[in-house]
């Protein structure tokens, strides 16, 4: 039985069919589908509320890279990407086969990695879930009807949620696996109910495929402002970056995976995934209007069984609560999910230390090696006797779907700011004053942020006066319109400024100790773009 057809069957590409196939179905079928089969429940106001189990956030110690022929010299092996044999893959893949066959419905999905034609990747999904059917198909780009007609996958996707690995028989960690084969260009995700590990296996595609078409993967989101200039906004989880694009003003391109080709910043996907929990109206009234529509899925959003109300603050089933919905649930969104290539890049970080200006201004060897650095810090938990900031480096600001070598986006990023003349600022959305752990120290003003943030994007803030940071380089602005003067001057917010001075040297060292793995890869003048040890 299939509710849909495929022109391209499951057994066309070696795979079983079930008794019961359901193949590109809707959202109102697949919501149907996910309450009969008792996968969630639908919420008051529309939502299906779903809970991924012991997987509230992704398995990245579990995920590897077949190691052959094809990625022995074209992918970054070590902590972030590693290895699988290809014996072990077989191995793997022959039971995902096996379990296939074993069950009596399925559903497939036949959908887009990217928004611009010429660059996008054509993706099948198989899921026994059909909650995670929904997920992909809102995350990904849906194909026309005409498309499908002839629609060919390129790459699969098989997600068991099931399945358990066998670690001696599959070469994999635990019952936890996923494996990608760019040879097969098939990916085998099993023993985990978290559906953003499809989401990102897809980015993990294009970041391999795209970089050797001269195209720039990027981690970010984006938007364009009303005279056409399109921002990027990179930035790790908690600096800012769905928040500081989500802006009225601007028309929102996507939150999370873009590429930057000659001619546009194309969105990878069709939805965006943003964290729910203790989402409110007040803060983001875009993203909390998401939480109250049908097509909206939460994930670990705790919900009444009766009344069906949910919860955002309750935290008990996950602090990584989620909820997917489409890009168009975003007012004022990019009509065709892409935009003009960039006027502005914008390094998001939520510096934990107190050390870094709220905005700098960089040449291009400083974006590059601020790229390639990717920091950002977090406030220290509470265990006891640890009072201390944690910074955090991630190679790319999303090392962990990076397959190639960092310095292969790092040149590229590099290569694109300078033959488009785009302008690159760092703003540090943490704290100011002292460390975060200190008693008193606030986070940076939001309203401060945004009218920093504008004046870079309307040009104004190249008019303003401009010093050198004397630990980093980078240029910051002596004043703006609207804007603390004292909030511009890191050091003079310290009641102690000797302090200031130790703790801004100590995050120095911890930069240059960061970026030797990068040194070798790297031209001299972006190794002159360090900060300055005293």
């Amino acid at each position: 039985m299939s509710d849909t057809s495929l022109n391209v069957s499951l057994s066309q590409q070696g795979y079983p069919e079930p008794a019961q196939l359901f193949a590109n179905l809707p959202t109102g079928p697949l919501v149907e589908h996910a309450i009969r089969n008792g996968e969630g429940l639908l919420a008051k106001d529309g939502p299906l509320v779903v809970a991924t189990g012991k997987h509230t956030g992704r398995s990245a110690k579990d995920k590897f890279i077949v190691r052959d022929a094809e990625t022995e010299s074209t992918v970054w092996w070590g902590k972030t990407n590693v290895a699988m044999t290809p014996e072990h893959f077989a191995n793997l893949k022959a039971d995902f086969i096996k379990a296939l066959g074993e069950k009596d419905k399925l559903y497939v999905a036949d959908l887009f990695g990217g928004s611009q034609s010429e660059y996008r990747v054509n993706v099948r999904v198989i899921n026994e879930f059909a909650w995670h059917n929904l997920f992909i198909r809102t995350l990904l780009v849906r194909p026309t009807a005409e498309e499908l007609t002839s629609f060919v996958p390129e790459y699969t996707i098989i997600d068991l949620p099931s399945f358990r690995a066998d670690p001696e028989r599959h070469g994999s960690r635990s019952e936890t696996v996923i494996a990608v084969n760019f040879t097969e260009k098939l990916i085998l995700i099993g023993g985990t109910s978290y559906a953003g590990e499809m989401k990102k296996s897809v980015f993990g595609i294009l970041n391999y495929l795209l970089p050797v078409k001269g195209v720039m993967p990027m981690h970010c989101s984006a938007n364009i402002g009303p005279n056409g200039d399109t921002a990027v906004f990179f930035g790790l989880s908690g600096t800012g970056k769905t928040t500081l694009s989500a802006d009225a003003s601007r028309t929102l391109i996507g939150d999370d995976e873009h590429g930057w080709s000659d001619t546009a910043v194309f969105n990878f996907e069709g939805g965006c995934y943003a964290k729910m929990i203790r989402l409110s109206a007040e803060a983001e009234p875009e993203i909390f209007a998401t939480t109250k529509r049908f097509g909206t899925v939460l994930e670990n959003v705790v919900i009444d069984p009766v009344t069906r109300e949910i919860d955002l603050d309750d935290n008990s089933l996950a602090e990584n609560s989620r909820g997917s919905y489409p890009i168009d649930f975003i007012p004022n969104c990019s009509e065709k999910n892409l935009g003009p290539v960039p006027q502005n890049i914008i390094f998001l970080t939520a510096d934990a230390y107190g050390v870094l200006p709220p905005i700098a201004r960089l040449t291009p060897e400083q974006a590059m090696y601020h790229f390639l650095s990717g920091y950002t810090a977090r406030v220290a938990g509470t265990e006891i006797g640890v009072t201390e900031p944690e910074a955090t480096f991630s190679t790319c600001f999303g090392a962990p779907f990076m397959p190639r070598h960092p310095s292969v986006y790092g040149n590229l990023l590099k290569e694109r700011i300078n033959k488009g003349g785009v302008k690159c600022w760092l703003v540090n959305t943490g704290w100011s004053g002292g460390k975060a752990t200190m008693e008193g120290i606030k986070r940076m003003p939001i309203k401060a942020t945004r009218a920093l943030l504008n004046a870079a994007l309307d040009g104004s803030l190249n008019e303003a006066e401009f010093r050198e940071d004397p630990n980093f380089g980078f240029e910051v602005p002596v004043a703006v319109p609207g804007v603390d003067a004292k909030l511009l001057d890191p050091r003079g917010a310290w009641a102690d400024g000797a302090e200031y001075d130790k703790t801004a040297q100590d995050l120095v060292r911890k930069f240059i100790d960061n970026f030797e793995q990068f040194a070798e890869h790297v031209d001299e003048s972006v190794r002159q773009a360090a900060p300055v040890a005293a």
